[in-house]
């Protein structure tokens, strides 16, 4: 365990150093801070994309579930990757040549001031709302892993800490950059994680033949149900075409094709990390059959080698430190935007409007905590 809290500490530090890095590019203005100057690179939008969708519903979301239904739910983040996609290929053009920072400037232009109130309103409250879940997720996290050194009230201070820390000094560089390591990271984790569990569980017939036989374990379909899995299409197709979180990665693109390019990628790189997951998910269930979903994927993880266990850990909280980011500069990008140089200050001066997106970072940060 001593191990696996230096990986997470050295894991903290070098997001920081990422953040203070990112410092240099994000001042100066407040699109720098907010949109990355409009000058984000393909590899950057593809993990910022990518550190945003694979966040803790994706992967310990989806592995909790695979203990309970199979393979099948990991059709969730693939849902994700199929939405992405699609983002990329419809609409990501359009998005970039309006020259818009905030989806409610975009309805600005076509709606009246009723409308634009309400986007703006629809959009804070469900951004808020799951960026309050990320602090429990990070707390959780840390606290099932690490229970000698974090408690949940400890852990989701720790997460607070990270993810307002670290949006507030670099802005949407920081944020993208840092998902750099953050991707990196999860996909390594979860990936060695499933590779050394399917070996200790002695192959996957060894799994199958040791499932209960009244669950469609390895079915890719039957557990979850394909009505299941078309909702869930459905739903994060439209999310990544109307979510300002996702809309602002792609506005930050430093041309269109970028944009695109971005978003395809990503998706593509979306489609199997769900199942991946939902095999740890599966393992878990072979390996502590008589313990809740929740507590059976963390004990899977500390039963590995420590230094595996230590990099897994680090990845599964690297999946919500990523996703917690984004959402947290996308609604102060709303905040101050949208409500405080629309209805408060109009005339406001690009530098006292950069600190009015830093104190929102802070503000709303600490309001979701």
């Amino acid at each position: 365990m001593h191990i696996s809290f230096m990986i997470v500490c050295l894991y903290i530090v070098l997001l920081f150093v990422i953040s203070y890095y990112a410092k240099r590019r994000s001042s100066g203005s407040a699109t720098n801070y907010v949109l990355a100057g409009r000058q984000l690179t393909t590899p950057l939008i593809t993990v910022s994309i990518v550190g945003l969708a694979v966040g803790g519903a994706s992967t310990i979301g989806v592995a909790e579930q695979a203990y309970k239904v199979g393979l099948s739910a990991g059709w969730y983040t693939t849902a994700w990757g199929i939405g992405a996609i699609v983002m990329g290929i419809v609409v990501a053009k359009r998005y970039r040549e309006l020259n818009i920072t905030t989806i409610p400037e975009m309805l600005g232009r076509y709606y009246e001031k009723k409308g634009v109130i309400a986007g703006i309103v629809c959009q804070i409250i469900i951004q808020l709302v799951v960026m309050s879940l990320q602090y429990i997720a990070g707390g959780s996290i840390l606290c099932a892993l690490m229970p000698e050194v974090f408690t949940l009230t400890t852990g989701m201070l720790m997460s607070a800490v990270v993810f307002i820390g670290i949006t507030s000094i670099g802005g949407m560089w920081s944020a993208s950059m840092a998902n750099l390591l953050n991707v990196s990271l999860k996909y390594i984790g979860i990936i060695m994680a499933t590779i050394i569990g399917v070996r200790q569980a002695g192959g996957l017939q060894t799994i199958e033949l040791s499932l209960p036989q009244n669950v469609p374990y390895m079915s890719l379909f039957d557990g979850v149900g394909v009505l299941g899995i078309i909702s869930w299409i459905v739903v994060l197709v439209t999310v990544n075409l109307s979510l300002q979180s996702i809309i602002q990665i792609s506005l930050g693109a430093k041309d269109v094709r970028t944009a695109q390019r971005g978003f395809i990628i990503g998706g593509l790189m979306m489609l199997p990390i769900g199942f991946v997951s939902a095999l740890m998910g599966v393992i878990a269930r072979v390996q502590f059959p008589d313990v809740s979903p929740a507590l059976a994927l963390p004990m899977t993880i500390m039963s590995l080698d420590p230094v595996l266990a230590g990099i897994t850990l680090a990845a599964l909280w690297a999946a919500d430190v990523s996703t917690a980011c984004n959402l947290l500069l996308s609604s102060a990008t709303l905040f101050s935007q949208d409500i405080y140089k629309k209805f408060v200050n109009p005339e406001v001066n690009d530098h006292k409007f950069l600190v009015v997106t830093k104190s929102a970072v802070v503000v709303l940060g600490l309001l979701t905590l």
